[in-house]
Formats: structure tokens, C-alpha cells, sequence
């Protein structure tokens, strides 16, 4: 995502659907997966079924390329997904030139409701380009039967461990046993698994060997409403940033100053990732980050990355209050992140008027005012609200009914600190109210 562009967001939840994407295609190099042009899935080897990603409800292009190398493309078309739906993209076929079954993903729709707590849901999709139909059996009943290459099928059994025998299709599935696999399946858990890889690898592109690989499970609670989640660098030593959730980038190259439109996740806990631009092997923060579903937060990359720094870096979780402000006021939250900054009392129109008082470094104050055009003064916190003003901002208009998140950001003495990012007022404004 160009950082560029990331400077207001709209505040508002849009019906999304929910799209997982599965790498079945035996011969094809770990993948890179783009979405409407942003990376969401980066290094995916064979096997692997990544966890849920949120989109907007509609069409969507979405590109294939090997693994670090964006110009070697396998797979560039668009798909359409409906609201509160959830999907599996499985990346099927072969890329090798002349192979039998060429790479076509193969879009399937998810059932999540709840089979019952006794109960197991299995979908099986065959996806191994050298295997024929099969029949799939466990303790001598037929769980699938006759299923080609492409296809899927599913299956109610219950909870409980399993021998699963997959065999060449016959009229009575009594066909010799090519693969087994002991299985459990817990009550509650819709499971997909692929039949994938070569049954003879020897005589094939790669030596990927036919397997039985599970995605997975996912319970009838991961329809969950989403929690919205963006982005604010306000770190004034660091580099343009990338971010990652869940090892999937999620934010490109955003400069200083920039805060990114919400990005919808699943609740609960996610590990956060924010490295160089570019270069993920300099990793300024990677810890775990908890959200509660429906909720939306900013969180803030604040402090400094410099070894010896007077701030050390450590990003802001903060919940945002998206409520319609009253009376046709405007809300506005001051978010302190100047790391060479003491406590400030934040001021309007000559000191008239106290918006903040006595915020320290790190902590974040909101308040609601009519709207307007302001005259913003920073001062150091004094008791009487009238220290020297060190820096003010004319002209700062506030609409009513909106939204705003001022940072205080940068150095007020860039010539003595690790970065040359002088102290500034960066407010965001949302479009709108939720």
C-alpha cells in the first residue's frame, strides 16, 4: 500500500467476506499471494493453508507470483466474494510447461455452521494431478465416493479417531488401499482436507509426494464480527516501515507521519510485525497484540529505535471511540508520542481555551468541542495552563460531527536527537462517524 495516500480513514465497518488461501500445487516454488495490488501472503510453501483474511464484499483481483519475485506470475484474475461468506482459494494444478493438469485455483465456498458438538464436519478436495478418481473409507464405510480431480465432497461423522484409506475409485469402493492415514476429529470442527501431491513423483516435474494434508479446523464462531485495526507511524528516528499481521504484510513502505485506513481482523490475539521497509530482516517490534471483535484501534509505532534512545520504541494499542460526537461537536483525541517532549498542556485561541492538560509522553486525552477553526498552542504543562507556547498551528479547522486524532510528534530539538524530524501537529480525521 502506498504510504502516501494514507492519511484519512472512513471509520466505518463494510460487510466483508472471509478468503483463505491454500497452496496444493506440487510443482510450484513457495508463492507470493496479492490482493487488489497489496501483499497479504508472502513465502507460502506447498501444503499450507493460511488462517482467514478479511476483504470487502465484492470483486477482487488476485495474483499469484513466486516468492520473491513479483514478475514471475502464475495466477492474475479477479474473484467475487459475497458478504458473510467464508472462502478457500486453493492454488491447484501444475506450472510446469506441457503438464497434465494446468494451475487453475479452484474457488470453494465454506459451510460454517455448527455440525454439533458430537459432530465433525470433513470436506475432502482432490488435488492431485496424477491420481484418478477415488473413493475415501474409514472402518469399512465409504466416506466419499468417486471423487476426480477438482472435485470436493462433504461429510457429517462423528467425533472420534479415524484409519482413512484413500483407493482407487470402484463401484463397490473396495479399490487397493494407495494411501492411510490415521486421522481425529474433534466435535464442533468444520475440517477441508486435500488430497494433494503426486502418487508418482518419480514420473512427474517434482518430487512432491502424494499426502493427505488438513487445513485448519474452523469452529462456527470465526464468523465472528471483525475488529478494524490501523496503523500510525509516528516513530521519528525510524525508516518507512512494513507491517505484518500474522506473518502476512499487511502496510508497505509507510513513511513518518502517515496513518493507514482500518484493516479488519479477526478478534483476539495477533502477532504484529513492523520491520524496515523492505527489508524484513530489521525488525524494530514483533509481539503479540489482542482485539476484541467489533472494536476498532489505532496502533501507534511510537517511540524511538535508536540504540540508546530516551524513548525506546513500543507501539500505542489505542480503542477508538467512533461514536457520533454530541450536539454537532467535533471529538478530537491528542495522542503525545515527541519523544524529547515534556508533559504539554495543549491550548486554543491565546490560551483561552484548555483542550488538554498536563498529557505526558505516551498517553493520549480526548475532548469535544464545538465546530470551528482553531488557533492550536503546545505549551509545557504548567498548574495555570500558561507556559511559553512552543510550537502552535493556526488554522486548525474542526467540522462537526467528525472525528480527529492529533499526534504530537517529532523532536521540538531535532538537532540534538537521532532524527531529524521536526515537531509537528499530524492530525487524521475520519470520514465519518460509525
Amino acid at each position: 500500500m502506498d504510504g502516501e495516500t494514507m492519511t484519512e480513514t472512513d471509520g466505518e465497518m463494510s460487510e466483508v467476506a472471509m478468503v483463505r488461501i491454500a497452496h496444493m500445487s506440487p510443482d510450484a516454488p513457495n508463492v507470493d499471494v496479492y490482493v487488489d495490488g497489496s501483499a497479504v501472503l508472502e513465502d507460502v510453501p506447498f501444503g499450507t493453508t493460511s488462517g482467514y483474511l478479511e476483504v470487502g464484499a465484492g470483486e477482487h483481483d488476485v495474483e499469484i507470483t513466486a516468492a520473491g519475485q513479483p514478475d514471475t506470475v502464475v495466477f492474475d484474475d479477479t474473484i467475487t466474494v459475497a458478504a458473510d461468506t467464508a472462502y478457500t482459494v486453493a492454488a491447484a494444478g501444475e506450472i510446469s510447461e506441457g503438464a497434465d493438469e494446468a494451475f487453475a485455483p479452484l474457488i470453494l465456498e465454506d459451510d460454517t455452521s455448527d455440525p454439533g458438538s458430537d459432530t465433525a464436519r470433513l470436506r475432502l478436495v482432490h488435488v492431485s494431478p496424477d491420481a484418478p478418481a477415488v473413493d475415501v473409507t474409514a472402518g469399512g464405510n465409504a466416506l466419499f465416493d468417486g471423487v476426480a480431480y477438482t472435485e470436493s465432497g462433504t461429510v457429517e461423522v462423528p467425533a472420534g479417531d479415524y484409519t482413512v484409506e484413500v483407493r482407487g475409485d470402484t463401484e463397490s469402493n473396495d479399490g487397493d488401499v494407495v494411501a492411510e492415514f490415521d486421522v481425529s476429529l474433534a466435535g464442533g470442527q468444520a475440517y477441508t482436507a486435500f488430497a494433494a501431491g503426486y502418487l508418482s513423483p518419480d514420473d512427474e516435474p517434482a518430487d512432491t509426494p502424494f499426502d493427505l494434508l488438513f487445513a485448519e479446523p474452523m469452529g462456527s464462531d470465526d464468523m465472528s464480527e471483525p475488529a478494524m485495526v490501523r496503523v500510525a507511524h509516528m516513530s521519528p528516528d525510524a525508516p518507512n516501515v512494513d507491517v505484518y499481521v500474522d506473518d502476512s504484510a499487511v502496510l508497505e513502505d509507510v513513511p513518518f507521519g502517515a496513518q493507514s485506513d482500518y484493516l479488519e481482523v479477526g478478534g483476539g490475539e495477533h502477532q504484529v510485525k513492523i520491520t524496515a521497509a523492505g527489508d524484513e530482516s530489521v525488525v524494530v517490534y514483533d509481539e503479540p497484540v489482542t482485539v476484541e471483535a467489533g472494536t476498532p484501534y489505532t496502533v501507534v509505532a511510537a517511540g524511538e529505535i535508536s540504540e540508546g534512545a530516551d524513548q525506546a520504541f513500543s507501539p500505542l494499542v489505542l480503542e477508538d471511540d467512533n461514536s457520533t460526537p454530541a450536539d454537532g461537536n467535533a471529538r478530537l483525541r491528542a495522542v503525545h508520542v515527541s519523544p524529547d517532549a515534556p508533559n504539554v498542556d495543549i491550548t486554543a485561541s491565546d490560551g483561552d481555551v484548555v483542550l488538554f492538560d498536563d498529557v505526558p509522553y505516551g498517553a493520549a486525552g480526548t475532548t469535544e468541542v464545538g465546530p470551528g477553526t482553531y488557533e492550536v498552542e503546545i505549551r509545557p504543562d504548567t498548574s495555570g495552563n500558561d507556559g511559553d507556547v512552543v510550537a502552535e498551528f493556526p488554522e486548525t479547522s474542526l467540522e462537526g460531527g467528525q472525528i480527529y486524532t492529533a499526534y504530537a510528534a517529532g523532536y521540538l530539538s531535532p538537532d540534538d536527537d537521532p532524527g531529524d524530524q521536526s515537531f509537528d501537529l499530524i492530525v487524521t480525521q475520519n470520514a465519518s462517524s460509525m
